[in-house]
């Protein structure tokens, strides 16, 4: 119990990925939150003369990022939702559960001692490497289920499928495939009546394009020390809790590249587990949103609490508010 009221409630962390960045995110933290700032300069400082050049372009007024290529946007994403978490460990809160969305899940392994912030800057660096080379593609976000959009799918394996890149909600599901077989799909899903919208990515990550890039990030990730988690780690590739021999297992997480994000299936065994404080770590509140959706927040067993805003304007403020209030919260 705390002095003077009840146990607080368990806090889990929902790291999102690509798709979710955007111009001027988390800037108004930059200078005026030590921790965050001071894991940002770390993260920038191990990423080398690269490092320089995004932390300028992520700081320049007005922003200059290309923001929905994955080299820049991945490696702001990973670093933001890390810096955040650090952050609020700092403010004395304790992490008890950690969920990421595709890039978000890396966040979440750092965070949980998998690896540390010198050996992430190598494997953002990588990705970045790894997925250079890949056919043009995208995503594709349909509010529709998995069962419903099966017509519009490609059967099989080839490089060019459009397939399921992400399970984010019961009617919440992304495509992912290379064009233009991508755009042919988007054209009879809305010739169909089916809304739908592109993800900002230019690459067509979690899906079998993704299949050569994923065995070369294989290989980084079997040149780094691998720890099982400190904190529990729930996977988006699997569903499921992180195991002990996953986390040590370079292709757990390198191949989460070429499959589908089960961010619902995840979300849903974890709070199946216990009840929690959702604390979204990074921008957009896309994850907020679909964590307001299960069933468990409906009854508020659960809440949910974005960290930033959904755009830039007021980073500092609501950051600090929902500090306030994950403390204050029982």
């Amino acid at each position: 119990m705390r002095p003077g009221g009840p146990e607080r409630r368990p806090v889990a962390l929902l790291l999102p990925g690509q798709g979710a960045q955007h111009r001027g995110m988390a800037v108004e933290l930059y200078g005026r939150e030590a921790v965050f700032t001071a894991v940002l300069d770390e993260f920038f400082t191990y990423l080398g003369d690269e490092g320089a050049a995004l932390r300028d372009q992520w700081l320049a007024d007005p922003p200059d990022l290309v923001i929905d290529d994955a080299s820049r946007a991945q490696p702001l994403l990973f670093a933001i939702g890390y810096a955040l978490g650090r952050s609020v460990e700092c403010q004395g809160i304790r992490l008890t559960a950690l969920l990421g969305h595709s890039v978000g899940e890396l966040a979440a392994a750092a965070l949980a001692g998998v690896f540390g912030l010198r050996d992430a800057a190598r494997l953002m660096r990588e990705r970045a490497a790894a997925t250079a080379d890949v056919p043009a593609g995208g995503m594709l976000a349909a509010a529709a289920s998995v069962e419903e959009l099966r017509p519009y799918l490609d059967p099989g394996e080839r490089p060019d499928s459009v397939v399921v890149g992400a399970r984010n909600g019961p009617r919440q599901t992304v495509l992912a495939g290379s064009e233009p077989r991508l755009t042919s799909v988007e054209e009879r899903l809305r010739r169909h009546g089916v809304p739908c919208r592109r993800v900002a990515a230019r690459q067509p990550f979690h899906s079998p394009a993704m299949a050569h890039a994923a065995e070369r990030f294989e290989r980084a990730f079997a040149t780094i020390e691998l720890r099982p988690p400190k904190v529990p780690v729930w996977s988006t590739r699997t569903g499921a809790r992180v195991s002990r021999q996953e986390a040590t297992d370079p292709a757990f997480w390198a191949r989460q590249l070429a499959t589908p994000v089960q961010f619902w299936p995840a979300l849903d065994a974890m709070l199946k587990s216990r009840d929690f404080l959702l604390v979204e770590t990074g921008p957009g509140q896309g994850l907020s949103m679909l964590a307001r959706r299960h069933h468990r927040v409906r009854q508020g067993h659960c809440e949910v609490v974005p960290l930033l805003p959904p755009r830039a304007a007021g980073a500092l403020h609501t950051y600090r508010a929902a500090v306030r209030r994950m403390e204050n919260t029982p």
